[in-house]
């Protein structure tokens, strides 16, 4: 896949909101609405791979000792990718190669190889050093289980640690090709991973047990890294005994802050959260992992997808900015993005918010699972999505500061809602109890996001000339009447008293295609031209 021109020009400042998208914005719009098209597919193929994967899991496995024994030995490789390079792929490597991949493409292949073979033999120390210990993790892990599980543990936590080595470099190779504007193969790389799951337990289950599963994640990583290198099939990328490259410093600097911020989210918030949560009753943890599921889907599908595809873009515009060009370029494509954000995420979040209790009935209500569970879920995942919107254009307005090589600001803001939320839930449980969580989330991510824009203008100046209150108001208008149309429908859909799986299907799908239909019709009528934009992208794609 050749590397794509640069985009349209921007809009100068002044014009009007109708003129925003010219011919050049337009096209610029376009193409970033069919890559986050192609990103939000491959969110969604995951997720469903994800769900029959813990299917599987569920359905041969069960719930217990076993299963926690292979929890424990997913839980640390996919801990270290996540301190390690899956937290620098949007931070730090995308903003990098990108810079390089505009003008520099050969320095830009010495520098991936110089990375590469950094983090392959820091890695590759780590395994090894974590096989010797292996037993000693299992136990500080899973220490309140007996000394078979134990043993069983170490067992498996040596199935899964190389896993360690190709979950990174496939991060790598995604950023890579994420810099390079393709994104078709890492959007899948997930999805891919999955499946290597779900094809060898199938395979192996009746010979290697739970061990199965753990030969599949690896087995993941290997597939989620050689998808992606026909993508590469035209870079300079060969073994060279290299350790060392100036870009190599730029990249560690962007990611300290970063590493700062994601050691306090995953060794002190979750693990607070899981406590409080627990405290305040018996099924309380699992009330707020289910609504977390829900609340995460839409949120990945338009906020991590709209967000990966205007990134490269906005890294080379902040480029031209350093270089003592105008900010008028990103300007617009962060206007852009935005846009996109608000026309996708507001209906999503108003649809799940009124259909909430049909839809976690048609999910989750069955075997032990009860209304009163129901009831509970549907209640914590309506006080989440109070902040999803907010949280939806934060991520973008944090990428923002990523392209801008700014790292230190996002996670230093991230740092400080993320005390406030504990703050806030501590303050709240004795009297909301398990919801005090929820809506102490909801008012950090409106805080996260009210910071971020705050600091971002005076980095680069205000967006008012771009229309984005202008289409997130539109966008908020039509997803009200959406809601209105699809709680008539969802009533005349319990009114037919259609009973079990069916009645449950028809209690969503009714109003669902009700709101969308509804929905639709009223952005058109507004000729709010992102919506228009994005249907072309996503009706060219499917063909």
């Amino acid at each position: 896949m050749a590397v794509e021109p640069g985009l349209g020009e921007p809009t100068a400042p002044g014009m009007q909101s109708s003129d925003i998208l010219g011919a050049g914005t337009q096209h610029e719009t376009a193409r970033i609405a069919r890559a986050a098209s192609v990103i939000s597919l491959g969110n969604i193929t995951s997720r469903v791979l994800g769900l029959v994967r813990e299917i599987v899991k569920s359905n041969f496995f069960g719930a217990g000792g076993v299963v926690d024994a292979f929890n424990v030995a997913t839980f640390v490789p996919t801990m270290v990718s996540d301190l390690l390079v899956g937290g620098m792929v949007n931070s730090a490597l995308v903003p990098v190669f990108s810079e390089y991949a505009r003008d520099q493409r050969e320095e830009l292949w010495k520098l991936v190889a110089a990375f590469l073979n950094i983090i392959a033999i820091v890695l590759a120390l780590f395994v090894v050093a974590a096989q010797v210990l292996a037993p000693q993790i299992a136990f500080l892990m899973n220490s309140g289980a007996s000394q078979p599980l134990l043993d069983l543990t170490a067992l498996l936590l040596r199935v899964t640690l190389p896993a360690v080595v190709f979950l990174n470099i496939s991060s790598v190779l995604s950023g890579l090709l994420y810099s390079l504007k393709r994104f078709t193969l890492p959007a899948f790389t997930a999805a891919v991973y999955n499946a290597g799951i779900i094809a060898v337990t199938l395979l192996l289950k009746q010979r290697l047990g739970i061990a199965a599963m753990a030969m599949g994640l690896l087995v993941g990583s290997v597939m989620q890294m050689i998808v992606q290198l026909p993508g590469l099939r035209d870079a300079n990328l060969r073994f060279v005994a290299r350790l060392w490259h100036p870009g190599l410093k730029r990249i560690v600097l962007l990611f300290l802050p970063i590493a700062l911020g994601v050691s306090v989210d995953v060794l002190i918030s979750r693990p607070i959260s899981l406590t409080l949560a627990s405290q305040t009753g018996e099924g309380g943890i699992s009330w707020m992992n289910y609504a977390t599921y829900l609340v995460q889907l839409p949120h990945g599908l338009v906020a991590t997808a709209i967000s990966f595809a205007v990134l490269p873009t906005l890294s080379m515009h902040a480029a031209d900015m350093r270089a003592g060009r105008d900010s008028q370029a990103f300007r617009s494509t962060l206007g852009k993005g935005l846009r996109l954000v608000s026309v996708l995420i507001i209906p999503a979040t108003v649809g799940l918010f009124v259909l909430a209790t049909p839809v976690i009935s048609l999910i989750y209500e069955h075997g032990d699972f009860t209304a009163f569970d129901t009831q509970m879920t549907s209640l914590a995942l309506q006080l989440y999505l109070l902040g999803l919107p907010f949280a939806a254009l934060d991520l973008l307005l944090v990428f923002s500061f990523y392209a801008l090589q700014d790292t230190l600001t996002p996670s230093l803001i991230g740092v400080g809602t993320i005390l406030f939320y504990l703050l806030t839930a501590v303050l709240l449980v004795p009297r909301m109890g398990l919801f005090s969580l929820m809506i102490a989330d909801s008012v950090k991510h409106l805080l996260h996001m009210t910071i971020s824009a705050v600091l971002l203008r005076r980095k680069v100046g205000g967006l008012a000339e771009y229309g984005v209150l202008r289409t997130s108001g539109m966008a908020l208008i039509a997803s009200a009447v959406m809601g209105g149309v699809a709680l008539v429908g969802l009533r005349a859909a319990n009114s037919l008293g259609a009973g079990g799986f069916l009645g449950e299907i028809i209690a969503v799908g009714v109003p669902s295609l009700l709101g969308i239909a509804a929905y639709m019709g009223i952005v058109t009528a507004l000729r709010l031209e992102e919506a228009q934009l994005l249907w072309a992208a996503l009706r060219t794609r499917f063909r």
